[in-house]
């Protein structure tokens, strides 16, 4: 949902755009290639660590059992880890029965709304750049289950702590509250025994040409962008939630801050069974936007940016981060796993799945006052009584799919947040 005070428009001319910054940011650089080949060397570095870890524990993604979230127990060693990583498995996040009771909760409310006979397929273009992009999301957002899982204090408990990874306070402001997360209402995804699915190519969310062309995301790259990659830190919040991705009909995007991206695991899941992969480098991004600045790219080009889609990466342009996808470890239903929002990520192909695949999406927004506007509206449709099953996003487009003529009957523990 977005406030129409802070909508972006996107650049009359695009290519103009692109031109135009390039010139720009190769001045602020100086030296273009000197410097993506410092980035380079860095990140396979990072790169084979991690592949190091994966080949000697069976997994690169940290791991943290969520009691000693809970209890104050995570060492500096594992936050640390976590950080260089720029991602984390949460194991038992919830007692692996719960998250059953709500994967088949999430069944009965889907009957229940006639969900099949209703939905007509994806209702986005947003992965429409990547080669392989029809992964089983679904446009489920106030399911019992959902709302039970995002206000838990579970789930408050480890958004404070992954917010607090973050540096949130600096050049004299508090970018956000750690402690305080605002209610996203996102998606599922359920994927049923046989399916045979090409996954979801390799990309970021949260900005594609945006990351190039808006000044509160120059200011967030300020420091690679002025040539100083050392002093790059893609865990400073400064300057993050004044971004306001551009405003573009017929398309799906976050209009919130997130620190993480994360789900919940609604059955147990098993390696090969395609899993999300992760390039676990916060880092990398600096690769990707330095990327199109080489010689080799056309100058009206960023690397196959479009707008208002996905930011893709691969083969062609990003050789080095796609040999860093790392997939996550064995799951158990009750689990969850988070990723930071520059982090590359992506969902393996697979064929013939073994047992059930099914996730809520869940992240970690913190209170800010870009969220805020966007809790506002979420309490809005909870007051109002929007049917179930409306895509959230049509509430600002006013395209909604109505799959049900019942009033929900949810939470409303918004309202407390705004």
């Amino acid at each position: 949902m977005r406030d129409e005070t802070r909508s972006t428009p996107l650049p009359e001319d695009v290519k103009a755009a692109i031109r135009a910054v390039k010139q720009q940011l190769r001045q602020q650089i100086g030296d273009v290639e000197g410097l993506f080949r410092q980035v380079c060397d860095s990140i396979e570095a990072a790169i084979a660590e991690a592949k190091a870890d994966e080949e000697w524990t069976g997994s690169a993604w940290p791991v943290v059992p969520m009691q000693d979230i809970a209890e104050g127990q995570v060492s500096d060693e594992t936050r640390a880890r976590i950080k260089r990583r720029g991602c984390v498995v949460i194991k038992q996040h919830f007692p692996r029965d719960q998250a059953l009771a709500w994967d088949k909760s999430m069944l009965d409310y889907l009957e229940l709304n006639r969900f099949d006979e209703q939905y007509r397929g994806p209702g986005d273009d947003f992965f429409g750049t990547l080669a392989a992009s029809r992964p089983e999301i679904y446009p489920v957002y106030w399911s019992q289950a959902q709302m039970q899982a995002r206000q838990s204090p579970a789930m408050a408990h480890a958004q404070s702590f992954l917010n607090r990874l973050w540096t949130f306070d600096s050049q004299g402001k508090e970018w956000f509250d750690p402690d305080v997360s605002i209610i996203y209402p996102d998606r599922i995804r359920r994927r049923l025994p046989g399916t045979t699915s090409g996954g979801l190519g390799a990309h970021t969310d949260s900005g594609a040409l945006e990351r190039w062309l808006l000044p509160a995301y120059q200011q967030v790259f300020s420091k690679l962008f002025h040539g100083d990659f050392a002093a790059y830190d893609p865990w400073d919040a400064a300057h993050r939630t004044e971004v306001d991705e551009y405003d573009l009909p017929g398309t799906t995007k976050c209009s919130v801050f997130r620190t993480f991206q994360g789900w919940t695991a609604l059955s147990d899941m098993i390696p090969g069974q395609g899993l999300l992969h992760v390039v676990p480098v916060p880092q990398a991004m600096a690769y990707v936007l330095l990327r199109p600045l080489l010689s080799d790219v056309p100058e009206d080009e960023l690397c196959g940016v479009a707008p208002g889609r996905v930011l893709p990466v691969n083969e062609q342009w990003h050789p080095h981060l796609m040999a860093g996808l790392c997939p996550i470890p064995a799951l158990e239903a009750g689990d969850s796993v988070w990723w930071h929002c520059d982090v590359i990520h992506a969902v393996a192909p697979v064929r013939d799945q073994q047992g059930w695949s099914n996730v809520m999406y869940i992240p970690a927004a913190p209170l800010c006052e870009k969220n805020r506007l966007y809790a506002r509206h979420v309490a809005q449709a909870l007051a109002q009584g929007i049917r179930q099953a409306i895509f959230l996003r049509s509430i600002m487009k006013r395209r909604g799919i109505n799959v049900s003529g019942r009033k929900i009957s949810i939470l409303t523990d918004v309202a407390r947040w705004i």
